[in-house]
C-alpha cells in the first residue's frame, strides 16, 4: 500500500491531547494510514492560557504539539516550533509554535482556518482538527462537593475527582471532526490525561454519539503511570469506569495496556512526584467486556514514554484485521 494513495489507506481517528498523544503519533505517521487527530481545546495554562485570554482564541498548545508530531519537516524546524522563550517581557514562557498558530489564526480570521493552514505549511501527514472552534472551559466536581475551575487547576487541587464537565455545555462540535469519525476504520482514544485531555473531547456534543454509531474498531490506550491530582491509585478498569460514567455506556472494543516491567529506580523517581504504575486489573477489564492487548510498551529516557513504534504496530494490525473481517 503506497503512502501517496491515501484514499486506500486505513482511516484512523485519534482523539486526545497532551504529550502522550504526540509521542504515539510520531510512530503512527510512519504507517500507511490516513490520520485525523481531534485535539482538545480546554487548556488554560501557560502560553496557551495567555493567548487564549488575550486573543480570545482556542488554546493552541495541544494543537501545536500534535501538528509538530505529524509534520513532515526537518528536525531543526520541529525544534523551532517547540522552542520556548526563557526571557523577554511578554515573551518568556511562550512557545514559538503557539505564537505562529496565533498569528496565522489572526491573519485568516479564524482558528480552524489557521490550523488548516498550519497543516498545509508544515506538510502534516494527515489532518489535525480542534474538537471545537470555541475554547472550552473545563470544571471538576470533587468528591467533597467543591468545584474546581480550569483545566490547569484541576490536578493542583489534589482532591478526588467525581466528574468533569465543560462550559458552555452546548459548545458546537467541528463538523469535519464528526465527519472524520463517521468515515473512520479505526478510532483511538488516548494516551493522555484522562480528565483534562481525553474527556474534554468526549464531552463535546455529538462526539460520543458518532463514536458509538461508528462501525470502526475502537481502542483505548491506557496511561502507563497514574497522574497526581487526577488518577491517584487508579487501575486500568478505573480509567474505563470514569469514561463510562461520563458518557453513559462502553465505547471501546479493545484496551491496549503496558505490561512491561518498570525498573525500580524509575518507579522511585515517579513516586517522588506522587505517581505510580497503573494497576493492571486485567480480569476486571475482561469481565467488563473489553478485549485486551497487553505488551511491553514503555521506553525510558528522561521520562517514561510509550514505545511509539510498538504501539503503532498494534493499532495498525487491529485496524487491518478489523477491515479484513468486514470485507
Amino acid at each position: 500500500m503506497k503512502r501517496d494513495d491515501p484514499s486506500k489507506a486505513p482511516r484512523i481517528v485519534v482523539i486526545g491531547g497532551g504529550t502522550g498523544l504526540s509521542v504515539m503519533l510520531r510512530g503512527l505517521k510512519e504507517k500507511p494510514v490516513d490520520i485525523t487527530a481531534i485535539v482538545t481545546v480546554a487548556d488554560d495554562g501557560g502560553s496557551s492560557g495567555i493567548l487564549r485570554n488575550e486573543m480570545q482564541m482556542p488554546p493552541p498548545g495541544d494543537i501545536r504539539n500534535v501538528l509538530t508530531a505529524l509534520a513532515d519537516v526537518e528536525p531543526l524546524l520541529s525544534k523551532i516550533l517547540e522552542y520556548r522563550f526563557q526571557s523577554g517581557t511578554g515573551l518568556a514562557g511562550h512557545s514559538l509554535g503557539n505564537l505562529i498558530l496565533a498569528a496565522i489564526s489572526d491573519i485568516t480570521g479564524d482558528f480552524v482556518t489557521g490550523v488548516k493552514e498550519m497543516n498545509r505549511v508544515f506538510a502534516v501527514r494527515g489532518r489535525v482538527l480542534p474538537a471545537s472552534n470555541q475554547a472550552i472551559h473545563l470544571k471538576a466536581e470533587m468528591l467533597d462537593g467543591s468545584i474546581v475551575e480550569g483545566e490547569s487547576n484541576i490536578p493542583k487541587a489534589q482532591g478526588v475527582i467525581k466528574r468533569v464537565y465543560i462550559e458552555p455545555p452546548d459548545v458546537s462540535p467541528l463538523e469535519e471532526a464528526l465527519q472524520a469519525i463517521r468515515e473512520a476504520d479505526g478510532i483511538v482514544c488516548g494516551p493522555g490525561s484522562l480528565y483534562t485531555s481525553l474527556l474534554p473531547n468526549l464531552l463535546v456534543p455529538h462526539v460520543v454519539d458518532e463514536i458509538a454509531a461508528s462501525q470502526a474498531v475502537k481502542m483505548y490506550i491506557c496511561n502507563v503511570m497514574t497522574q497526581p491530582g487526577e488518577t491517584d491509585e487508579y487501575s486500568v478498569s478505573d480509567h474505563l469506569k470514569a469514561i463510562h460514567d461520563h458518557v453513559g455506556h462502553p465505547l471501546f472494543d479493545y484496551v491496549i495496556v503496558n505490561n512491561g516491567e518498570i525498573p525500580p529506580e524509575v518507579q522511585a523517581r515517579y513516586a517522588e512526584q506522587g505517581a505510580k504504575a497503573v494497576h493492571l486489573d486485567l480480569d476486571e477489564v475482561a469481565r467488563q467486556g473489553y478485549r485486551i492487548i497487553a505488551d511491553r510498551l514503555v521506553l525510558f529516557k528522561t521520562y517514561l514514554r510509550h514505545d511509539a513504534e510498538k504501539l503503532s504496530d498494534h493499532i495498525y494490525q487491529l485496524v487491518e484485521s478489523w477491515m479484513m473481517r468486514k470485507r
